[in-house]
């Protein structure tokens, strides 16, 4: 005999996750390429990066597919692949970053914003984004100090340097501008908060 009032085949409703992902206060800040939310310009930047990680990962996984082959069955190891997979990682990582910030994917604890009054909540993301702007700022100087300080080549490939810190200049640039845009959004909201009601 069975303690639980439930009947044994009835199975347990599961819960909506949507009420975990979407946050109705940051809608006003999310960039969507499908539902064309946000400003065009950021949405084609974020379509062409998605674009631009698929393609890099095809490259990737080519060039060390290729040397593992090569080092498998003809025990010759391409000494490009190794260099040229590390280049590509690099880019994939920081082009990846900067498509997961225009689309809001990267992790946050928002349990607190979420059951904030829109004005409240906005005030903090204003202060989140420019705590992120600030940190751009500082990570476009020191990349601009090793893009004009870097002189080396690769020692397989010859490819500059610099052509790898690159990936990192225009991945904060472009948070930043993200960010920066985002502020604007959120200082709206706060100074006229019953036009997003």
């Amino acid at each position: 005999m069975s303690l639980s009032s439930t009947p044994p085949n009835t199975p347990t409703p599961i819960e909506d996750p949507s009420v975990y992902l979407d946050d109705p206060n940051r809608k006003l800040l999310e960039i969507d390429t499908d539902t064309r939310q946000g400003p065009v310009v950021f949405r084609w930047l974020t379509l062409g990066m998605e674009y631009l990680i698929g393609a890099i990962l095809v490259a990737l996984i080519v060039s060390v597919s290729c040397n593992v082959v090569g080092r498998a069955l003809f025990n010759y190891s391409l000494p490009w692949a190794d260099e040229l997979a590390r280049m590509l990682f690099i880019w994939l990582v920081f082009i990846g970053a900067a498509a997961a910030f225009s689309r809001y994917e990267h992790i946050a604890v928002d349990a607190l914003v979420r059951r904030l009054p829109l004005r409240l909540a906005h005030m903090l993301y204003l202060l989140q984004h420019l705590i992120i702007t600030a940190l751009m700022v500082v990570m476009i100087w020191g990349g601009y100090q090793v893009l004009s300080r870097s002189s080396g080549r690769s020692a397989i490939m010859d490819v500059p340097l610099s052509f790898i810190s690159l990936s990192l200049v225009l991945c904060v640039i472009f948070i930043a501008v993200v960010s920066s845009w985002r502020m604007w959004v959120s200082l709206n909201v706060i100074r006229h908060p019953e036009r997003e009601r």
